[in-house]
């Protein structure tokens, strides 16, 4: 990264104002469509202004870096709403998070889409919630009324939080990460929700099909897998594994929203693959980014692809 390249959030941020009243992304450089950024993300968090760098720099651009938050902290919307900066260095071992201004809250509530999630800071690499998939919850809490969902790789449940918000009958979350699946609860608990609606099967998916199938039919099925998990999970491995059994768990005309969040992964991996492993299944359109996440290639970003099954 260059650190001449810093004067342009100078104007950037100074025209977000004021900030957000929800959760946002403010600066997104790793869709490289800012040259000298492209490994530089800055993320409102309702009070807390999280910098993420994720590869690693010379010392002088941290120290460019700091000189200009300390201009930042004058805009007049800092002043007022801002109460911590942080700097989180993903490159280093266990993503270390520096307080450059005020003081680090480890656990923050935040609001998306009206609904609730409380975000953990500075213990892990990622805080509990992904925002480029903030459509993607949007379409889910538009579109879940009445509908039994299975959300597969659940992590903290973003997607059960959305359903239950937009009257699902019931979801089923299903992650290896226990601890995940404990603040998936939390987050269902934050929105009020009737936990009686939800399950929580902390198991490898691939050695639990049994236990999927005995809670479906599903109307509404969500793969959202990590590109790579070691000894669990590749995606070019193991994605087919889950198309090919999709059959036995839908309703007829039920849908599927698979994702893929694999830069070197296009679309047409994800329609190429269902057309081979689940024929019967139709594609219907791919949902949009938030334009915060913009990308000089769109399909290096984020892809959230809807289907529908024909019952055949």
């Amino acid at each position: 990264m260059q650190s001449s390249a810093l004067s342009f959030l100078d104007s950037h941020l100074a025209n977000i104002t004021p900030l957000p009243n929800e959760i946002r992304r403010l600066f997104h450089g790793r869709g490289r469509a800012f040259e000298g950024l492209e490994q530089l993300t800055i993320d409102w968090l309702d009070g807390q202004i999280l910098i993420s760098i994720f590869k690693e720099v010379d010392d002088a651009f941290i120290a460019e870096l700091k000189i200009h938050v300390t201009e930042w902290l004058k805009l007049q919307a800092w002043q007022s709403q801002v109460r911590s900066v942080l700097l989180q260095h993903r490159y280093q071992l266990n993503s270390p998070i520096e307080v450059l201004f005020g003081e680090l809250k480890q656990q923050q509530e935040v609001i998306e889409n009206t609904l609730k999630f409380r975000l953990d800071l500075g213990q892990k690499q990622n805080n509990g919630l992904f925002l480029d998939m903030r459509y993607g919850r949007k379409w889910v809490l538009e579109n879940s009324k009445n509908k039994r969902v299975l959300n597969l790789f659940a992590y903290t449940c973003g997607f059960s939080v959305a359903a239950l918000a937009g009257d699902a009958q019931s979801v089923v979350n299903l992650d290896m990460a226990k601890a995940a699946l404990a603040k998936g609860r939390v987050n269902h608990q934050l929105n009020g929700h009737d936990l009686s609606q939800v399950s929580f099967l902390g198991h490898d998916l691939f050695k639990s099909w049994g236990k999927v199938k005995k809670y479906g039919p599903y109307d509404l099925i969500i793969i959202d897998p990590p590109s790579f998990q070691k000894g669990s999970f590749a995606l070019t491995k193991d994605y087919k594994k889950i198309l090919r059994r999709l059959h036995e768990l839908l309703i007829e005309n039920g849908q599927v929203l698979a994702c893929v969040n694999d830069p070197d992964l296009t679309s047409q991996f994800l329609i190429d693959e269902m057309a081979e492993h689940a024929p019967s299944m139709r594609y219907q359109h791919r949902l949009e980014n938030p334009p915060e996440f913009i990308d000089s290639d769109p399909e290096a970003s984020l892809k959230s692809l809807l289907f529908v099954f024909d019952g055949n």
